[in-house]
């Protein structure tokens, strides 16, 4: 299963060079870096562990491609996004994100249904990945 969050998930790959004129674009725009990761992949864990610190006042995507290539080596089992932030609003807000790695093999997701009082019935999305303990997910 190919897991589908955030922009370009469906999409093959990119490769690094697309991902570095993606960031070239960011940079081009004002917009401060950051890369985070996670084993837990759920679509509403939107808390990933921040990779580094936040690149408020890096103008060259070199160095977010540096941080990303260390990311790769720190965490190979791990799914790692890189996200765009644009602060001209006052705030920070997301103005990109995309997967740029992720692990072999995605294991997926499964849809448990649950017959609640009456004749309700509730579902829930789980990860695979969460049935090993942090840090174990991937083989």
């Amino acid at each position: 299963m190919r897991l589908t969050q955030g922009t370009f998930s469906f999409l093959p790959d990119l490769t690094d060079d697309q991902i570095r004129a993606q960031i070239e674009y960011c940079l081009e725009q004002g917009w401060a870096m950051s890369i985070e990761y996670t084993d837990d992949p759920h679509p509403r864990n939107t808390y990933w562990e921040m990779h580094g610190n936040p690149m408020f006042d890096l103008h060259d995507a070199a160095g977010v491609m540096v941080e990303l290539v260390d990311a790769r080596a720190t965490f190979p089992r791990h799914y790692i996004k890189v996200n765009a932030f644009d602060s001209t609003k006052g705030i920070e807000s997301l103005r990109l994100s995309f997967i740029v790695h992720r692990p072999d093999p995605e294991p997926g997701f499964t849809l448990e249904r649950h017959e609640v009082e009456g004749r309700h019935i509730r579902y829930t999305v789980r990860s695979y990945a969460t049935d090993r303990p942090q840090g174990e997910r991937y083989p």
